[in-house]
């Protein structure tokens, strides 16, 4: 009796053994993942896109008080650029039905904020929306990045939007 007891606490402890490089090799993936936004919806190209791909398109700087009244300067991509690469309709094409298209940006915490494209289309608008990745110089913080959508010029900051993940493009047609 003593014997099988032995050899079952043997196969118990061989097991663990066996299991624990599984569960650090799966946990050293997921922290290795690195943060991405995806662009889909009516696009030409779905695209996900990370923080070395944002480092190689065109980078503008926008300003935005936060609500204590501080200022700060944000660094990004202007969005139409990203949408441009995903071939989403805008410019001379923004006519007619088309502009009923929309982009939906989503938060990792849920929140999510609506856009008509002419609101982002320079033929319509002076102001450039950006997606930033960075802050006074540095990286946006967690709980606050790594992506945030910067959107000045607005008397309500309420679509400049932390920790965004997706940007959808949808139509209203009926």
């Amino acid at each position: 009796m003593i014997h099988i007891y032995d050899n079952f606490n043997q196969r118990i402890i061989r097991n663990i053994f066996l299991i624990i490089p599984l569960f650090l090799t799966i946990s050293i993936a997921v922290a290795q993942v690195e943060p991405s936004v995806i662009v889909k919806g009516e696009v030409q190209r779905h695209l996900t896109l990370d923080t070395t791909d944002l480092l190689k398109m065109k980078r503008v700087k926008a300003t935005l008080n936060d609500r204590g009244g501080v200022s700060h300067v944000y660094e990004g991509v202007p969005i139409t650029n990203i949408l441009d690469s995903a071939g989403v309709t805008l410019h001379g094409q923004l006519r007619g039905e088309n502009l009923s298209k929309y982009l939906l940006v989503k938060c990792g915490d849920g929140y999510q904020v609506l856009f008509s494209l002419a609101e982002l289309d320079e033929s319509f608008t002076d102001k450039v929306v950006i997606l930033a990745d960075r802050v006074d110089g540095k990286s946006i913080s967690d709980g606050r990045g790594p992506f945030r959508l910067v959107v000045p010029g607005e008397k309500v900051p309420a679509r400049s939007s932390f920790e965004v993940t997706a940007l959808i493009i949808g139509s209203a047609k009926d």
